[in-house]
């Protein structure tokens, strides 16, 4: 059984069709823009490990994802899952069992935007050493 989120025409108050008329495109720098929302979400510290743990493309459990992603607290975990799962980038499917089972996994918007995160991080990854040297002063 997946859970299937709707998008209200006015969720929250929010007329969404006038919003995003007003873009023909996000605009990260505009206080305004909803693009400044997603890009928290994608880019916050735990958004990030989300897609480098989820990278796979395979459904992965909370119990999972709570492993893989050393020191994060069940609570900021639901939390960014949460919002990464709002921007429609990752799916979350639950079953009808007991003990509750519920999965996740990367929409094929999510898979695309790992792709974009993934490179920062092989970045990251493969110039770490260099970084440290320049913190040191070396």
């Amino acid at each position: 059984m997946k859970k299937v989120v709707q998008l209200e025409s006015k969720p929250l108050g929010i007329d969404v069709e006038k919003m995003f008329s007003e873009y023909d495109r996000g605009d990260v720098l505009s206080s305004n823009c909803p693009s400044r929302e997603i890009m928290k979400h994608i880019t916050s510290r735990w958004g990030i490990m989300v897609f480098v743990a989820l990278r796979d493309g395979e459904n992965r459990r909370f119990s999972y994802l709570r492993r893989r992603l050393e020191g994060v607290s069940e609570k900021m975990l639901a939390q960014t899952l949460k919002q990464l799962e709002g921007d429609g980038l990752v799916e979350r499917t639950v079953y009808p069992v007991v003990p509750p089972h519920v999965e996740y996994k990367l929409t094929d918007l999510g898979q695309e935007a790992c792709q974009k995160v993934l490179e920062l991080v092989c970045w990251i990854e493969g110039n770490t050493m260099n970084i440290m040297k320049q913190k040191l002063g070396s």
